[in-house]
């Protein structure tokens, strides 16, 4: 939500019939239309060149924060770096790319890791209907999911290099560019390139997905972590991790893990070790290099101790940043895990039934609707304030293992069209059950049948 406003009265918007900013029908980013840019390229026989985000140095890093030489860099288009470019070789891989050295955006392409691993939702990020060859003009465009809406972005394909190497995301094939132009589309809508450094895998996961969002402290959960983790990763989730921050930053620790630094998480299994199952998890390093060297890890004398089923099936001796570990070690080298859904049906193995969403837009006005937190007694009941039913389980949902459970997610609409300025303030919401007896005080003059409640105070 958007912060606090002087002079405004609070306003909430309630769902509406309106498929603008839908996937079908995506918000156009700063007015730009890629069929009508397209269609005029095409006609006019030339190529895009996107105004709206230039190739100079005001793309890159208009704060000078990332210690570039700005006069080295040169715009090149794909053409000009490699011979015969190609959007995507041979399908889409988490091992197609490497963070470049020059930008801190770890956290961005964990998350891409994580989306290569969903082709339907990769196509939705990154529409088919593009290419390098037939009636190619130049232009580009992808899909990201913004504060409630889907979203458009154009871009031209030109792209910033040192020396015909380009200077950020580094393609492991050199005629294939489908990261750099999706990290470009994604440093327009930030702002500039520098506005992408540093920063948290789940807002690139939302914005890939628009999905639900939940965080794991992996040190306080009091749940069966990996249960939940094979759960999600068996509903197509999309999950990254984080570990702890060093004195130095990105410090590379005697064991291999890099710390403060963004990992994908991309898969859990099982194997049994010497006649004990042994719960582990595969990580990937963005970085395309530099891997964990403790148990389970590649080089590890404990696949030895497992099945030659089991060891094919899972281990990898390549150094592409990609390794095993027990639930135990990862637990202990990372800090939190983050997993993102369409559904969160993971969250109690349900499959027969299906979530309902419900979306609203307010904020809190100086003077009338920010009550502060709990501290203020005297103002906090003036929060924007929902009740939320929850509604009776159908007898077939109900004979299962499904749970009247509610998911709340609390967002800040950034009003800043740089994410390095935008205002991140604290916010937050408290629930509350309502107890049966004001539900039924409240209700009994209606003649409604009583259900659960819970109230929300922003």
């Amino acid at each position: 939500m958007p912060p606090p406003r002087a002079n405004k009265k609070p306003r909430y918007e309630l769902p509406t019939k309106d498929n603008t900013g839908t996937l079908h029908d995506p918000l156009k980013f700063l007015n730009q239309d890629y069929q009508e840019l397209r269609k005029s390229c095409i006609t006019n026989k030339k190529r895009f060149d996107d105004d709206k985000f230039p190739p100079d140095s005001s793309s890159i890093d208009p704060k000078k924060k990332l210690k570039l030489d700005l006069d080295q860099i040169k715009w090149l288009r794909p053409s000009e770096i490699a011979t015969d470019p190609q959007l995507i070789v041979q399908g889409v891989s988490r091992f197609d790319y490497s963070q470049g050295c020059y930008l801190g955006n770890c956290w961005f392409l964990a998350s891409v890791g994580a989306l290569t691993f969903q082709k339907d939702i990769m196509d939705q990020v990154m529409p088919t209907d593009q290419s390098f060859d037939k009636d190619y003009a130049g232009i580009f465009h992808f899909r990201f999911w913004r504060f409630g809406k889907w979203i458009d972005v154009v871009i031209d394909d030109k792209l910033p290099t040192i020396n015909g190497e380009l200077i950020f995301v580094l393609s492991k094939t050199s005629n294939e560019f489908w990261p750099a132009l999706l990290e470009k589309a994604y440093a327009k809508v930030c702002g500039s390139y520098a506005d992408m450094n540093a920063g948290q895998v789940s807002e690139a996961l939302l914005d890939f997905t628009g999905g639900v969002h939940v965080c794991y402290d992996l040190q306080k959960a009091t749940i069966d972590l990996w249960s939940m983790m094979d759960r999600a990763d068996k509903a197509k989730a999309l999950m990254a991790c984080n570990t702890h921050k060093g004195e130095k930053s990105e410090n590379v620790l005697p064991n291999g893990i890099v710390q403060g630094h963004a990992y994908t998480v991309t898969g859990v299994f099982k194997v049994t070790c010497q006649g004990k199952p042994v719960r582990l998890v595969r990580v990937l390093n963005p970085w395309g290099m530099g891997e964990w060297n403790g148990a389970w890890s590649d080089n590890s004398s404990l696949w030895d101790k497992v099945s030659e089923k089991e060891k094919t099936s899972c281990r990898s001796l390549a150094n592409d940043g990609e390794f095993w570990m027990s639930m135990e070690d990862f637990t202990k080298n990372f800090e939190d895990i983050d997993i993102c859904c369409l559904s969160p049906d993971f969250l109690d193995s349900s499959s027969k039934c299906s979530w309902s969403t419900t979306c609203y837009n307010g904020s809190w006005e100086c003077g009338s609707t920010a009550g502060g937190c709990s501290n203020n007694k005297d103002s906090f009941w003036t929060n924007p304030q929902f009740r939320v039913r929850i509604e009776k389980l159908d007898e077939e949902c109900a004979s299962g293992q499904c749970l009247e459970n509610i998911l709340v997610s609390l967002i800040q609409i950034h009003e800043n069209r740089y994410r390095s300025l935008a205002s991140n303030y604290s916010i937050g919401f408290s629930v509350y059950l309502i107890p049966p007896w004001v539900s039924t005080i409240q209700f009994k003059l209606k003649s409604i049948k009583l259900h659960n409640h819970i109230g929300f105070a922003l």
